[in-house]
């Protein structure tokens, strides 16, 4: 087995105790179909339902699952950073909870991962969202791509994978999920894009509003230019 593909799963969660099973059962099927070592990690932004306690069991009954539960709610961004501090494999994939994102996409991923690449992002081709959703999402990712000129059609798919040690380095920031390709690209990454499946949510309801994503999008693409301009870029010819 190639030490180097081992790979760990982060998702964050909130609210999604009707999903986590079946989500498992879903992405325990996929990545054990690839024949590389795995791990799920779990970050609980403190669920107000039972999602704990489902997650709770299924550490308890799989070996392959760990977790981590934060004491207050803090957020998508700093739930995906505190899953790539617990994650152990060099290999990062992230993905939602909520069973839009089908874990089957990970095995053509992570083939597609390492070739000539560092990122490889889901492309959601065939939304299964409201019109509105769909609409907001596109003039989202245009405004995002004429402010940062990442290259990217769907940035807002969270079916990433990413290489570890440059998610190491990366600034962290809140809602800096939405910011993982310029971010990766500003470390020396290369990117490619894949076709990906998008369902309709399973259960539960989605936890983002359009104008507050809009207004809140619109405040951090200004922080985030500010960096791509500010960025240090150089390479070292000879140290001794």
């Amino acid at each position: 087995m190639d030490d180097s593909r081992k790979f760990s799963v982060v998702l964050p969660v909130y609210n999604e105790q009707d999903n986590l099973t079946l989500l498992f059962e879903e992405l325990k099927k996929a990545a054990d179909s690839t024949g590389q070592e795995w791990e799920a990690v779990f970050v609980d932004d403190a669920s107000t339902d039972d999602s704990l306690s489902v997650i709770r069991g299924l550490a308890q009954s799989h070996p392959e699952v760990r977790f981590v539960a934060f004491a207050e709610n803090r957020g998508q961004s700093a739930a995906f950073c505190a899953g790539f501090d617990a994650a152990r494999f060099p290999v990062v994939i992230t993905m939602d909870s909520d069973l839009q994102n089908d874990p089957a996409d990970i095995p053509a991923m992570l083939n597609l991962f390492g070739q000539e690449c560092e990122m490889v992002i889901g492309w959601r081709a065939k939304r299964k969202d409201t019109l509105v959703k769909r609409l907001s999402s596109r003039i989202a990712n245009a405004v995002r791509d004429w402010f940062t000129d990442d290259g990217v059609r769907d940035t807002g798919c969270s079916l990433k994978v990413m290489r570890a040690d440059y998610l190491a380095e990366l600034p962290r920031f809140r809602n800096m999920h939405r910011f993982l390709p310029i971010l990766m690209k500003m470390q020396g990454a290369r990117i490619r894009e894949i076709e990906v499946n998008h369902r309709q949510r399973h259960r539960g309801e989605s936890k983002y509003g359009t104008w507050d994503r809009a207004v809140a999008g619109l405040y951090d693409l200004i922080g985030v230019q500010w960096l791509i301009r500010r960025h240090l870029d150089y390479t070292v010819k000879e140290k001794k």
